[in-house]
């Protein structure tokens, strides 16, 4: 008579295959799901209800809407004082911005038929 090895039972051939591929069991996966929760309400107590971060909630409590101006409208107003057009280099004095704000704004200024060029650099106001 054969000896057969010794039975498993069903129980302990899911566990093994659990183990054996990694698989996800429903616990695992209300864990996580309860961690996600923890980690939401602790982003929404740190975002606040207006949800907003950091400098942008700062500054739209320190200057009223009224008084902000676009630095497309800035950049603007400065070509308007410069009948005979301003150069890029100017328009980084008077501004304080840097090089790739100020082209970025010359170009959707110029796109919004705004202003144009008068020459190499030179941007005058669109009559």
């Amino acid at each position: 008579m054969k000896r057969r090895g010794k039975l498993h039972s069903f129980d302990a051939v899911i566990k093994f295959f659990i183990q054996q591929y990694q698989l996800s069991t429903k616990k695992d996966i209300d864990k996580l799901l309860k961690r996600i929760d923890q980690l939401e309400k602790k982003i929404f107590n740190r975002i606040g209800t207006d949800r907003t971060i950091g400098t942008k909630r700062e500054a739209s409590k320190t200057e009223p809407a009224e008084t902000r101006t676009t630095a497309a409208q800035e950049v603007f107003d400065i070509i308007e004082k410069y009948p005979d057009g301003i150069g890029i280099k100017a328009l980084k004095e008077e501004t304080g911005y840097n090089d790739k704000k100020v082209r970025n704004v010359i170009f959707r200024l110029s796109k919004q038929g705004r202003i144009e060029r008068k020459g190499r650099g030179i941007y005058i106001i669109k009559h």
